[in-house]
């Protein structure tokens, strides 16, 4: 009250002044005690209408949480909040008055989800049940896809042991049970998950009609168990029937190429010939040699066929009691990074690093490396006949065909082509085969490694690096080299001028392998091979006469068998029958 009068004087005694003067607000003063007024229904003249009536009073704090119409954190009461502020689960804004409550019904309202988005599968661990070293003899799981996913280690404790390949959670295939520890995953055990994306199914290397039918279904498992048994046969015994083409020599300048040293890989303008089995016009005379007809590139692919990942065809032709192994036209392409944790894929958007791309990239670099290193000056060793593909005025490339034969028992004998690339001097004056191949890199940080950095003082790893990357290409290079008799072979290693240039490239060095000693460091098993070849040889040689597709698998492990309707093969039997007419004797 006393308040109020001296604000009332001080406003008077100013009213005469022109000046503004700040108008004192009316205050309700209750003479009963602290808080509110009581109110009359009727709202006399200087009191709050009754509109404000009955609204209860609740003593608060400025700590106190105020209620909002978009609350999203009192929908989560009793979830996970004990010991933040919340006692026994419940809001604090529950019993809050001045929290804002939706009291009426109304069906088209609906809550937002507040739901905690999942962390991507990338940050989850990959522990086994008892961590990851827990299991003895099996295999140690990592984390990640990146490039240790499939290194190769040497497994622990008891198992059948040997060296095992570490696997991540992006690796395609997993080993049989039966070659793990004891522990080790085979296919789902206990404690292993994979995470990650998954991969985009890859496509086949050949369009299955709908009117093929599946005559035989080989799995991978079976065939790496052929020819590991005790007391298996070894490989059979090469007979030289005839020999084309000519070679020329090794260049030993190129060993002292290094990365200093380099030099730029040259484009070469020689033919080569990518004949198939039934368009081999030597193989055509030696009909009378055997019944099962193939060339060395399709043998390699045959018998390593449990190292690929790809998807593969190769065209079968049963006429009679003869089998002929064809390559479509155009598919010879190399493969890059095939069996890498991360192989290339049309999905990154990248069309300079795409699959077919690095394919034909690697496919140019072999043929240029291979006539590159060369002596062309040097005297050619010049075999029985000459080229039989070549036309007398083309300019072809230095390849020497062998044409051999083995015979495999039980009324199997195989007559192939094989190819040698160039001939060394030996140090005893004695001229050794060779076979030419190269290694490209297209980039450092996707391949794992640097072959500018690495290539001359950790050599040993640049190749377990490509092993790893590259094992079912190496592996099929080697099985060629032993088809065909090579004793050495001469791996290049050749790189990009410039990561986003794929026509220009430098050669960086090379290394010779005796090639039965690097079948062995590669656990390339000839056993194998010949037992694998031979299965694959006598599932086809239970078909009927006809066409047929050996196709493999392009997301799974196993080769299928499809049988071409005979309405589309027609045409090419009666052709293949011809061909492959026996001469008579007068006329060979």
């Amino acid at each position: 009250f006393l308040v109020r009068s001296i604000m009332e004087g001080e406003s008077s005694s100013s009213s005469s002044d022109t000046t503004a003067h700040f108008e004192v607000p009316l205050i309700f003063e209750n003479p009963d005690g602290w808080g509110p007024i009581s109110m009359l229904a009727s709202g006399p003249v200087g009191l709050p209408d009754a509109r404000f009536q009955e609204i209860p009073y609740a003593p608060y704090s400025k700590g106190d949480k105020l209620g909002r119409a978009a609350d999203w954190y009192s929908q989560q009461a009793g979830k996970g909040y004990q010991g933040r502020g919340y006692k026994g689960g419940e809001s604090s804004l529950v019993n809050n008055p001045f929290a804002f409550k939706y009291e009426e019904d109304d069906d088209s309202f609906q809550v937002v989800d507040n739901k905690v988005a999942p962390k991507p599968y990338g940050h989850r661990r990959q522990w086994q049940q008892k961590g990851a070293y827990a299991q003895r003899g099996g295999r140690i799981v990592t984390r990640g896809g990146g490039a240790a996913g499939a290194q190769l280690t040497r497994a622990g404790g008891r198992g059948p042991g040997g060296y095992q390949q570490q696997q991540s959670g992006q690796t395609r295939g997993r080993q049989p049970a039966n070659q793990q520890g004891r522990g080790g995953y085979s296919g789902g055990g206990r404690g292993y998950q994979q995470y990650g994306p998954k991969a985009k199914p890859r496509e086949s290397s050949v369009e299955v009609l709908p009117d093929w039918v599946v005559t035989e279904q080989i799995d991978f498992l079976p065939l790496t168990r052929l020819g590991t048994e005790k007391g298996a046969p070894e490989g059979p015994e090469p007979v030289d029937l005839v020999t084309c083409g000519s070679l020329e020599a090794y260049n030993k300048a190129y060993d002292r190429v290094s990365t200093v040293s380099e030099r730029p890989l040259e484009r070469t303008h020689r033919t080569f010939y990518g004949v198939t089995t039934s368009d081999d016009p030597v193989i055509r005379r030696l009909a009378m040699e055997g019944n099962v007809f193939a060339t060395d590139a399709i043998l390699a692919q045959l018998m390593t066929a449990t190292r690929s990942s790809y998807s593969w065809d190769i065209v079968v032709h049963r006429v009679g009691s003869k089998l002929f192994f064809d390559k479509r036209e155009n598919s010879e392409y190399l493969t890059v990074n095939e069996t890498a944790a991360e192989p290339p894929s049309d999905e990154k958007g990248d069309p300079l690093n795409a699959p077919l791309a690095l394919g034909h990239e690697a496919t140019v670099i072999n043929q240029n490396y291979s006539q590159q290193v060369l002596h062309k000056d040097a005297k050619k060793e010049v075999f029985q006949e000459p080229n039989p593909f070549a036309n007398p005025d083309e300019d072809s490339s230095s390849t020497g065909y062998r044409y051999r034969k083995w015979d495999l028992g039980h009324d199997v004998v195989l007559v192939a082509r094989t190819e040698l690339d160039a001939v060394l001097p030996d140090r005893n004056g004695k001229d050794v085969y060779v076979t030419l191949h190269a290694l490209n890199e297209y980039d450092p940080k996707q391949q794992g490694v640097d072959y500018r950095k690495k290539l001359d003082m950790q050599r040993g790893a640049v190749l377990a690096t490509e092993l790893k990357n590259n094992g079912n290409k190496i592996g099929r290079w080697t099985a060629q080299a032993l088809l065909a008799g090579a004793e050495e072979m001469n791996i290049g290693f050749v790189s990009r001028v410039n990561v986003k240039d794929s026509y220009n490239h430098t050669i960086l060095g090379s290394i010779f392998y005796n090639t039965k000693q690097f079948a062995q460091q590669i656990n390339l098993n000839q056993k194998n091979m010949w037992a694998v070849l031979r299965h694959i040889i006598d599932m086809c040689m239970r078909q009927p006469q006809g066409k047929y597709v050996l196709l493999k698998d392009p997301n799974k492990p196993l080769i299928r068998l499809y049988a071409v309707p005979k309405d589309e093969s027609d045409d090419e039997d009666a052709s293949a029958s011809a061909k492959w007419t026996p001469a008579a004797p007068d006329q060979e």
